[in-house]
């Protein structure tokens, strides 16, 4: 087993309304770091985008009744990294919630920088979300 952390937000809107909102591929460069530089495109297998070290493979889960959002990050040396991803009802709103699993092999120093992405990325989707 992988160590994990789950970052969330709170999100003062329908959660169906939210998810709705950010569960197209299209959407993630308006609120994911990772993507917002990149040019994200339809692939034969997934979508691509322009990682550090060149080329990387994403597939997300399709639309559903549930909330989830995962997507699958094939980064070029053969291994794919998922990343999962909910809009959950939170009272009247929406909780989005993202697991960071450590993957082999990652320092404390990556690991701590990857969670500082994805506060700012759940801060951004926050923003995106509720325009």
């Amino acid at each position: 087993m992988l160590p994990a952390r789950t970052y969330s937000i709170s999100i003062d809107r329908n959660w169906r309304d939210r998810y709705e909102a950010i569960w197209q591929p299209e959407i993630f460069p308006k609120w994911a770091c990772g993507l917002t530089e990149s040019d994200l495109r339809r692939g034969r297998t997934g979508w691509l985008a322009d990682g550090p070290d060149g080329t990387v493979t994403i597939r997300f889960t399709p639309h559903n009744d549930h909330g989830v959002v995962d997507h699958f990050v094939e980064t070029g040396d053969g291994k794919e990294v998922h990343i999962p991803l909910r809009v959950i009802a939170n009272g009247e709103g929406a909780e989005v919630m993202l697991t960071l699993f450590r993957q082999p092999g990652m320092t404390d120093e990556d690991f701590a920088r990857d969670a500082k992405w994805i506060t700012r990325d759940l801060r951004a989707l926050k923003t995106y979300a509720m325009g």
